[in-house]
């Protein structure tokens, strides 16, 4: 009777296994030198989290250019085990400090790691499009874990979608003219992790069913001026075709000698001032991180001192990589020619608006006097409140302008569409009034608000599913095609492409009466008005040559 029982269980067993091992098989992909299961997030959709893309960028390595992915170590330690990549990884470590639920403290310097997400049952040779998503944050904050791309391919199984991790603030874009020397450590390590990652999704993309020669790169605010400086940037090989710049931030960019009293602050606080600069950078790189992380914070809320200390971390101006600012290469062409989807939100920035030298906190160097003639371009009764107007001055240089400057330059060779999101988003931090459109708006109709983002899960009303849909398939079609219009959907207008003479522009946003079968979005011309300010402020030298 028990050995009955025995065979009967080894039998149930095994049957159970069978039945589990084949859908197991389908989430493994080899990658050559390491096998990685995903999890199947949705009927269509495979995910693939935190899955390394170059070396632990700890110890030694703080403060330099990522290494390229030592693939014989990783097949050594996984000794052909397969890896689970079902969690998403720990971000990296953010600008500011923050607790988990837990009371643990966010982030890890071991941080670069892509996510991918695969159409169920995509292997090798299927050459699917390849979406690569790059997060905003300001460069000091932002985790791929906020903006899930489950349901994109779920919806659209014929892409192959990754999102990448690369170090923020002081990890990735502290700066200090000793950097010069690759000896000492590495300008603009944070944006060098981007390119690495791209060198990887060109390795190894095929075998999550990616085409390797097929990759738009995209992103949003911080991620969108990642865009645009992968565009103007002179790394040698760039490997993407397409590009999308959603509300790209202008950030303006430092030369390193000006990021120098930053870095010398940390020195200081962090005890590792030393004789030579070799010592200095030896002790930097063994001091805890989150020791790092306090004295930043430290200087970039309570420092008080007689000179200001320019705490803004984003790329610099290395004289490699970017030679000039982006603003100027754009009006001289000397950017990378792909096919271009930008635009902005219609109340698009980000504050404060206290007054009208807030504008200060986007261009540092600007005069008393640059400030008021920027203001003059904005009549003070054409708004409601001295506030809005702020928020307009300060919105147009650093986000909205950049529609203008990349589409107009954009739409000479190849081609460029442009757009204006004007929906408005619930609970948006952002928002200043009923009808206020503001920064980030379109990624809560894009991510359906994220489901591990702050304000929690939502259920979307039709009308709000029937607009996301929308807006992923013109997004989608134009991976998949390079042109919005190709695979958009049947009830969803032309997007016509932007022109200089033209100047045509499509208004996002959902159907005003709730109807699910007719779409709310449609074209408008870009206002003269607007395109004169946007002119006047890239054109004249104390802004563009900031950004």
């Amino acid at each position: 009777m028990r050995l009955s029982m025995l065979y009967f269980a080894l039998a149930t067993s095994l049957s159970v296994l069978a039945s589990i091992l084949p859908s197991s098989k389908d989430r493994v992909v080899n990658l050559g030198y390491a096998r990685y299961l995903g999890k199947q997030t949705y009927p269509n959709t495979n995910a693939f989290l935190g899955i390394p893309y170059a070396e632990p960028p700890v110890g030694r390595r703080r403060f330099r250019a990522p290494a390229p992915l030592n693939t014989h170590r990783v097949s050594l330690e996984t000794r052909g085990n397969v890896v689970d990549a079902t969690n998403n990884p720990a971000p990296c470590i953010p600008g500011q400090h923050r607790l988990d639920d837990a009371g643990n403290r966010v982030g890890d310097e071991d941080c670069l790691k892509v996510n991918i997400w695969a159409p169920v049952g995509a292997k090798k040779g299927d050459n699917l499009p390849v979406l690569f998503y790059i997060h905003g944050g300001g460069y000091i904050d932002g985790t791929p874990a906020h903006w899930p791309f489950d349901e994109w391919v779920d919806r659209n199984p014929n892409v192959v979608i990754v999102s990448v991790s690369y170090r923020l603030a002081v990890f990735g874009f502290l700066a200090t003219p000793t950097f010069d020397d690759p000896l000492y450590g590495d300008l603009n390590a944070g944006f060098k992790d981007q390119i690495e990652a791209l060198n990887w999704v060109k390795k190894f993309i095929n075998n999550f069913g990616g085409d390797p020669n097929q990759i738009t790169i995209n992103g949003q605010s911080a991620g969108g001026n990642s865009v645009m400086l992968h565009l103007v940037s002179h790394q040698p090989n760039k490997h993407f075709n397409r590009a999308i710049a959603q509300s790209t931030w202008r950030a303006p960019m430092a030369f390193p000698q000006q990021m120098e009293p930053l870095f010398d602050y940390i020195v200081t606080h962090v005890g590792c001032r030393r004789s030579t600069i070799l010592a200095t950078m030896g002790c930097l790189r063994s001091v805890d991180a989150f020791r790092l992380l306090a004295a930043y914070h430290s200087v970039a809320t309570n420092h008080t001192g007689s000179h200001p200390i320019n705490t803004q971390l984003a790329p610099v101006l290395d004289g490699q990589l970017f030679t000039e600012y982006p603003t100027e290469s754009f009006l001289a062409g000397r950017f990378t020619k792909v096919p271009l989807i930008v635009g902005a939100t219609t109340n698009d920035s980000v504050g404060p608006y206290t007054s009208h030298s807030s504008l200060r906190g986007n261009w540092p160097r600007l005069t008393d006097q640059d400030i008021e003639d920027i203001f003059a371009l904005y009549p003070a009764e054409d708004f409601q409140s001295e506030e809005h107007r702020i928020r307009r001055v300060v919105g147009d240089s650093q986000f909205r302008c950049s529609r203008v400057l990349m589409g107009s330059a954009s739409s000479i060779q190849p081609k460029a569409w442009t757009y204006r999101y004007d929906q408005t988003e619930p609970n948006s931090p952002y928002n200043s009034g009923p009808n206020y459109v503001g920064h980030s708006s379109e990624n809560y109709i894009l991510f359906k608000s994220a489901t591990t983002n702050p304000r929690g899960p939502v259920k979307f009303t039709p009308v709000e599913t029937a607009f996301s849909e929308e807006l992923v398939s013109y997004w989608l079609s134009f991976v998949r095609t390079g042109d919005p219009n190709t695979q958009k959907l049947g009830h969803s207008p032309t997007w016509p492409a932007y022109t200089t003479a033209g100047r045509e522009r499509m208004v996002l946003r959902q159907n005003p009466k709730n109807e699910t079968t007719r779409s709310g979005i449609f074209v408008e011309t870009e206002p003269q008005k607007e395109r004169e300010v946007c002119e006047y402020i890239y054109t004249n030298k104390y802004v563009n040559q900031q950004c």
